[in-house]
């Protein structure tokens, strides 16, 4: 299990803490919202790692962004960069927009 891993696991544990104490619903609803944001962020972290891990473009593209080398803390950094910069969003809309977005195409050059 990787950090990234252990943060969303870690973040489940406290939302589920809270749906079981019956705790403040905006809590959980934010909670929740971060939840998404970050799964999917790390499914598609982890997808363009695999990727690059074929693909000299994908890890040349990253190096001149300035993230060096190809690993799944700098690739990750990336993503989670480049989501932020998404438009604003309703949060499904946003969520949507990691999962539709085409990071790989952002990496070359």
């Amino acid at each position: 299990m990787d950090d990234y891993q252990k943060e969303i696991a870690d973040l489940e544990t406290q939302v589920e803490q809270f749906v079981e104490a019956e705790g403040d619903a905006r809590t959980i609803a934010e909670l929740s919202m971060q939840l998404d944001i970050l799964r999917a962020i790390y499914t598609r972290a982890t997808d363009l790692h695999q990727r690059g891990l074929q693909d000299e473009g994908l890890r040349y593209g990253l190096r001149i962004q300035g993230y060096g080398d190809w690993t799944l803390d700098n690739v990750y950094a990336f993503v989670y960069e480049r989501s932020v910069e998404i438009e604003p969003q309703p949060h499904k809309a946003f969520v949507g927009g990691i999962r539709s977005a085409d990071f790989a195409l952002m990496l070359n050059p």
